[in-house]
């Protein structure tokens, strides 16, 4: 399901990364998606899901990507970027309709993401807000079945591809996908796409659509390292530039609390902590996958309904724990930060990091799982005598201090 969040964008006017040249930042005030002369169709897709602000991301972007400009957008999930590139490639595919035969395998929009859980997200907001259009949109990812997904390929037409880059690479080196006359590419959570190597197999994807100048590309990414910006110069053309300020967007409506814990009291505090009523709704990160299996086997062992995600699941399972976890038959998750990307689930009460995690930008996209579409949530951190030297980095880009306090007692 589509969330509609609020975010509130950085104070200070972004520059082209191209030209170095500050780019013009729209008001503050909010805007009404109806004042932006979408088609009829994908307004519809936005009343039915009854939207009628753009957030700040979607208020300071659309106005020039529904003009067909480039974008680079400094975003992180919740900040409702996703809705922003879908309406916009949904206009435009509507705006400029196909004269003449369309052929096979031919997609006109092609989404990149990192993770198969975000690809299946996109895939699905696409589905809620482009429900009145008429366009067939399809899912491209690894560890699920090539034939069913070729399928749906050469079933019809495609207009909207979303894939994994390495499931895209296969398509395209099998002879089953064209990329030539994409006329709108995304690539999304870029920094993401960094960090787990698929570089070098989205510059192969990107050299296969048309020249830049000839196609539309967003690019959105958590931060703006100098790698990602000499990524998006290479990709995009005259594009304009959105940052909003992830602190700012995750923490607004999450009450983060560290606690001071030994190493080996870690887990009786936790399970003291999902006995808690209050508890509704929660997930358990850690570091790494070994640190998430272990975590949940005792969870297990102790009687513990929990589900797990991280990179050694299989597609089939992965996907089935997070049909339960949304549908609340499961209540409790244990995820690594890979996995936990792609999870957008309304009235998850509380997020746990079971470590603290290396990357404060991690910390900061672990928190926002909780506190969504309005609803406030809560956070808890624990602290511990081989990670809490950690701590001054998270509350350095928080730009606050977190507070620190000792564990309630264990019942």
């Amino acid at each position: 399901m589509i969330v509609q969040e609020e975010a509130v964008a950085g104070a200070d006017a972004p520059s082209d990364p191209n030209t170095g040249a500050v780019t013009s930042v729209p008001s503050l005030e909010k805007v009404k998606f109806d004042t932006l002369n979408l088609d009829a169709l994908v307004q519809r897709g936005v009343d039915a899901l009854g939207f009628e602000f753009c957030s700040p991301i979607q208020g300071r972007i659309l106005p020039h990507t529904l003009n067909g400009n480039d974008a680079i957008g400094k975003a992180q999930t919740g900040t409702g970027k996703t809705a922003a590139f879908l309406i916009t490639i949904f206009n435009d595919l509507l705006s400029h309709p196909i004269e003449g035969e369309r052929y096979l395998g031919e997609p006109r929009a092609v989404i990149i993401a990192p993770t198969r859980e975000l690809v299946m997200q996109i895939a699905s907001d696409a589905e809620e807000l482009g429900r009145f259009t008429g366009l067939k949109t399809v899912t491209l990812i690894g560890g699920a079945d090539y034939q069913k997904q070729l399928a749906k390929v050469n079933r019809s037409p495609v207009d909207i591809v979303v894939a994994t880059p390495g499931r895209l690479i296969d398509f395209m080196e099998r002879r089953d996908l064209a990329l030539d006359r994409v006329e709108i590419l995304v690539l999304d959570e870029a920094d993401r796409m960094l960090d787990m190597g698929f570089i070098p197999q989205v510059k192969r994807i990107v050299r296969a659509t048309p020249r830049k100048e000839d196609r539309q590309t967003l690019l959105f990414s958590a931060t703006f390292t100098q790698d990602i910006m000499n990524l998006a110069k290479q990709w995009t053309f005259e594009p304009i530039t959105v940052e909003i300020e992830p602190e700012r967007v995750a923490t607004a409506s999450v009450d983060q609390r560290v606690y001071l814990v030994a190493s080996r009291d870690r887990f009786p505090v936790l399970m003291n902590l999902l006995n808690d009523p209050a508890v509704e709704s929660v997930i358990i990160f850690a570091n790494r996958r070994d640190q998430v299996r272990r975590l949940y086997e005792k969870l297990r062992k102790e009687g513990v309904q929990c589900g797990m995600l991280s990179g050694e699941i299989t597609q089939a399972k992965r996907t089935k724990t997070l049909e339960n976890f949304k549908s609340g038959r499961s209540k409790i998750l244990v995820a690594t930060d890979v996995a936990g990307r792609g999870i957008h689930v309304e009235g998850i009460s509380h997020v746990v990091n079971y470590n603290l995690p290396e990357d404060p930008e991690d910390y900061v996209h672990r928190i926002g799982r909780t506190g969504r579409a309005g609803a406030t949530g809560v956070s808890i951190s624990f602290a511990s005598e081989d990670d809490a030297f950690l701590l001054p980095d998270i509350e350095a880009l928080l730009g606050h201090s977190l507070a620190c306090m000792a564990p309630p007692l264990t019942t």
